[in-house]
């Protein structure tokens, strides 16, 4: 299945500047309580996991579970601290994965 993300990151910041970072990807989700006309169980297919590197360190991960949106935004912040590459990954059921990056320039 392809996915589809949007990610908004400044493409420039000031050293120590706190950034704000937003991702969503769209995914058609399902929680698996669902039935089929014919009352077979619809299996589960989620988003399960996505994490965010900054040149290669963590810094931010989160673990979703059947609750969460059909198309997961995620906004968190983090400090800029040298110029390089955010790369934002998802993964979850059915072997979904998917990953995208962004470049920062910092000042």
């Amino acid at each position: 299945m392809a996915a589809r993300a949007l990610l908004r990151v400044p493409q420039r910041a000031k050293r120590g500047e706190v950034i704000e970072i937003r991702a969503l990807i769209s995914h058609i989700m399902e929680t698996g309580f669902r039935h089929s006309e014919r009352g077979a169980s619809i299996a589960r297919d989620i988003i399960t996991d996505f994490r965010c590197t900054y040149n290669g360190a963590e810094i931010f991960r989160a673990r979703f579970y059947p609750a969460i949106a059909a198309n997961p935004f995620i906004t968190f912040t983090t400090i800029a601290t040298e110029s390089g590459t955010l790369r934002f990954e998802w993964s979850g059921d059915n072997e979904f994965t998917a990953s995208e990056s962004a470049a920062i320039s910092v000042e």
